[in-house]
């Protein structure tokens, strides 16, 4: 998170990619860090993903990458 403030403090676009068990922690730290929108483009996939297949994976991200992408053009 602290990665993302920075980009975004220089113009730079950038979208947290996270599990869904990382919601809380994740509007927590925005929120610490003085950017609480940011927590709010974020794209979260489905958890777990430790134990997850190459395939299951490839799965993940192919459903998340509209959000990726919509979050990286978003206006504002």
């Amino acid at each position: 998170m602290h990665d993302l403030v920075d980009y975004e403090a220089r113009g730079i676009p950038s979208v947290l990619v996270a599990s869904s068990e990382f919601v809380h922690a994740a509007q927590t730290q925005a929120e610490a860090l003085g950017m609480p929108d940011l927590a709010a483009g974020s794209v979260f996939v489905p958890h777990p993903i430790q134990d997850a297949t190459d395939e299951e994976m490839r799965m993940k991200a192919q459903d998340a990458i509209d959000a990726i992408v919509e979050a990286l053009t978003a206006d504002g």
